[in-house]
């Protein structure tokens, strides 16, 4: 898997790959990133890649003609790079995009900056377009990272033990069940005591419940959406 950045801002993204699962990943050859500036595709005398909002309103937005030239370079050496915008403005990302994205070859993600991209960019190159949550960024560079990381550990091999991939969060709209390692008993706070007697199958049966019941109380619309379609075997 290939991933391009494109970045006014590359310096903030490059570090988050120098240690830990993904630079091990890139090692193996398992990911690939690259980056690209849109400074080094503008044809304004002056390097600028914003300008002020047509119609009024506050600060600045980026530009079409370094985007559009930038997206245009990636995609005449892979024209089927699948594009991705990072915007407040879309739809939220989720685990299931993480897992059908993580089946790409090449994806590509643009950050924003400033008020945000000139609209004609998105309209005329996104192949889909993101949000990470209800908030508001100083720029795309965090979705960017935040979406490929969650993309990458859905790729064969870059997790250790690929089995960690069944019982996480978001799998079936349930939120993981609470886990615990040594010591058995904390500052006078134990461990849940049927964990400890090997029973495997009163364990999981035990944990799906605890699933349902984090659900419930951290995340109803999830615990709405298990509900609706038939997936919840609560008794």
């Amino acid at each position: 898997m290939k991933f391009t950045f494109v970045t006014i801002f590359p310096n903030l993204i490059q570090p988050y790959f120098e240690d830990s699962i993904l630079k091990i990943a890139i090692q193996r050859k398992l990911i690939k990133t690259e980056f690209l500036n849109p400074r080094d595709f503008t044809k304004n005398k002056h390097n600028k890649v914003d300008d002020a909002l047509i119609g009024g309103g506050a600060g600045m937005l980026m530009t079409p003609q370094p985007l559009d030239d930038t997206i245009k370079h990636i995609k005449k050496l892979d024209p089927n790079a699948y594009v991705i915008f990072l915007t407040p403005s879309a739809k939220l990302f989720n685990q299931k995009d993480a897992k059908r994205l993580s089946k790409k070859e090449h994806i590509v993600f643009v950050s924003g900056r400033y008020e945000g991209i000139d609209e004609r960019v998105t309209e005329m190159h996104a192949n889909e377009v993101f949000s990470i949550g209800d908030f508001i960024l100083t720029g795309g560079e965090l979705p960017s990272l935040v979406i490929c990381d969650a993309i990458s550990r859905n790729i064969p091999g870059v997790l250790g033990n690929s089995s960690s991939l069944e019982i996480e969060s978001y799998e079936d709209y349930l939120l993981e069940a609470p886990s615990f390692t040594k010591p058995n008993i904390f500052k006078k706070k134990w461990v849940i005591k049927e964990f400890l007697k090997g029973n495997h199958g009163k364990i999981a049966t035990l944990k799906y419940d605890l699933s349902l019941l984090k659900t419930k109380y951290h995340r109803t619309d999830l615990y709405k959406k298990l509900k609706t379609e038939g997936k919840d075997h609560e008794k």
